[in-house]
């Protein structure tokens, strides 16, 4: 079976300030200048320079993309754009009907039935089917393609299409977050049969059914999506909208500032920029996204010292870095499911206490040498934390931890590589978390071998609870599992969760539609769900 990184979106260090207009040079100067002056508190911003777009077109401060390939990866924002499910979530996270009408479960067979919307078109005009949905599914559980989404349906057993607008999926046991999963998108079986999954042109230039289709890819620099006028839901009020690549956390701040965006997710020190100020709407996001060290269960040192991971995690001040990075905007964080109705919150959270980080490693025979670091059997005790170029909160996190763990006594530095080598290293400031079902990013994350397992870690209690989370439809057999589930993850730790942090989206005061209180995704994903429903207004005098 290949083997692939986790990660789609490629980032790239460096300023990517790109030209918007003849004055873009001047422009570019005066706005680096006003935004470092107000991020140092010695001006104040006036309001909104320009507007990054014409009548009718969004652009947006996007990460870069290599591909667009939402069978195989996560945490595309371009997906729900692009693409349609059999099912989608609504502002509030909860299922409801998209490519599917309607559906039934027959509890006896454990088979669900899915009644497809009639005259849907792929924007080539070739016509969607029951076909497309079995073929996309089929696509993701084959072990050859690679697709970290394949455990999401392992319990499907067989899928019969019974006409051109009905399709039946038949599980072998009950998993109570299929219809989460069918939110998947539908990918069109005549562009990609028979290609590679990972490797087909496809992925870059995307044929769907969602309400926005291709129409340019400038690497590195833009995509931009037009209005699909045949939209099965009726058309977007929007007419294009432009993913500008944007990668470095200050670049796109810079260019929010210089009106070259009208649409970016900020850190919390460059969103505070842009309070109160005129021309501009922040919006303070929450989210299900954590901040964690994932530890690298496949590298020789944890095989050695995995019982001093409990002392790592006691000797992170949570509470310190959310304020200090996150600015406040944020929430310590002891487990994956904080925002979840399935939340334990009796579980052990190891609170901040550097003497009982000592009391772990001094009882597990370590002792300090005479450069002030741990030792044990002649060895120094530390790790190096490795952070994805470009997202400067990571990295910010991240050294702040590594601090933190020096000053206990455990030799902790961090490395910022062009590539995740998840093999290789040591240990990774991780994020994850999804504010769906709870068994979305937990039976895939921590289940032993799962296609997001990214850390190699194996647990029997984990996987036993998660399985019969997965199974029961009863809330109290759920609960009870979920709550043992975390117990068992905290006795035996994969990550040192770190906090839950908030997405800061600015936004030019003209766009209306967006939903402040959805709770976001990883990444802050989920704020284009009711993209078709936004709209903009021309503000005046600007």
């Amino acid at each position: 079976m290949r083997k692939y990184s986790l990660f789609f979106i490629v980032m790239v260090s460096g300023f990517m300030l790109s030209a918007c207009g003849g004055n873009a040079a001047q422009k570019r100067g005066e706005a680096t200048a006003d935004l470092q002056e107000s991020i140092d508190g010695t001006s104040d911003m006036e309001g909104r320079e320009g507007t990054g777009s014409k009548p009718g077109t969004l652009v947006y401060g996007s990460g870069d993309y290599t591909r667009i390939n939402p069978a195989m990866d996560e945490h595309g924002e371009i997906n729900i754009l692009i693409f349609n499910g059999l099912t989608a979530h609504n502002g509030d996270n909860e299922v409801v009907p998209a490519l599917a009408k309607s559906w039934e479960f027959e509890e006896a067979s454990c088979t669900y039935t899915f009644y497809l919307e009639e005259n849907v078109k792929w924007h080539d005009g070739e016509d969607f089917t029951a076909d497309d949905v079995k073929f996309t599914i089929e696509t993701i559980m084959d072990p050859e393609n690679g697709s970290e989404n394949a455990p999401n349906y392992e319990d499907v057993r067989e899928i019969r299409v019974i006409d051109d607008h009905t399709v039946a999926f038949c599980l072998d046991a009950p998993n109570v977050a299929f219809l989460d999963y069918m939110t998947m998108a539908v990918l069109p079986e005549h562009l990609l049969a028979g290609e590679d999954m990972q490797e087909s042109d496809f992925f870059r230039s995307p044929v769907g059914t969602g309400p926005y289709k291709l129409q340019s890819w400038d690497q590195g620099q833009a995509i931009t999506l037009v209005r699909n006028e045949s939209y099965f839901k009726g058309a977007a009020n929007i007419e294009r909208i432009v993913f500008k690549i944007v990668p470095d956390d200050t670049a796109r701040a810079l260019q929010m500032k210089a009106g070259e965006l009208d649409l970016a997710l900020l850190t919390p020190r460059d969103a505070r920029v842009f309070a109160d100020t005129e021309g501009y709407t922040c919006y303070e996001m929450k989210t299900s996204d954590y901040r964690g060290i994932l530890f690298n269960f496949r590298h020789q040192y944890w095989t050695e010292n995995r019982d001093l991971i409990p002392a790592v995690c006691c000797a992170i001040d949570r509470q310190s870095i959310i304020d200090a990075v996150l600015l406040g905007q944020g929430v310590a964080a002891y487990g994956p499911l904080q925002r979840n109705i399935y939340d334990n919150e009796a579980v052990e959270h190891y609170d901040y206490d550097p003497a009982r980080a000592r009391e772990i490693l001094e009882s597990a025979g370590c002792t300090v040498g005479d450069d002030g670091y741990y030792e044990r059997n002649g060895e120094r005790i530390g790790f190096v934390i490795s952070v994805g170029a470009g997202d400067q909160v990571r990295i910010d996190i991240a050294q702040a931890a590594a601090q933190q763990l020096r000053a206990v006594g455990i030799d902790c530095s961090v490395d910022i590589p062009m590539q995740v080598d998840w093999t290789g290293q040591m240990a990774y400031l991780i994020g994850w978390g999804s504010p769906f079902d709870a068994d979305d990013h937990t039976y895939k994350v921590f289940g032993t071998d799962k296609g997001a397992n990214y850390s190699g870690y194996s647990n029997e209690d984990v996987d036993r609870y998660l399985l019969e989370a997965r199974q029961s439809g009863d809330q109290t057999v759920r609960a009870q599992a979920y709550d043992r589930f975390q117990e068992a993850l905290a006795d035996d730790p994969a990550f040192a969760f770190i906090c839950y942090v908030d997405a800061n989206y600015v936004a030019d005061a003209g766009i209306r539609g967006i939903s402040r209180d959805t709770v976001m995704g990883h990444h802050g994903v989920g704020i284009f769900w009711n993209i078709a429903e936004w709209t903009i207004e021309e503000q005046q005098g600007l």
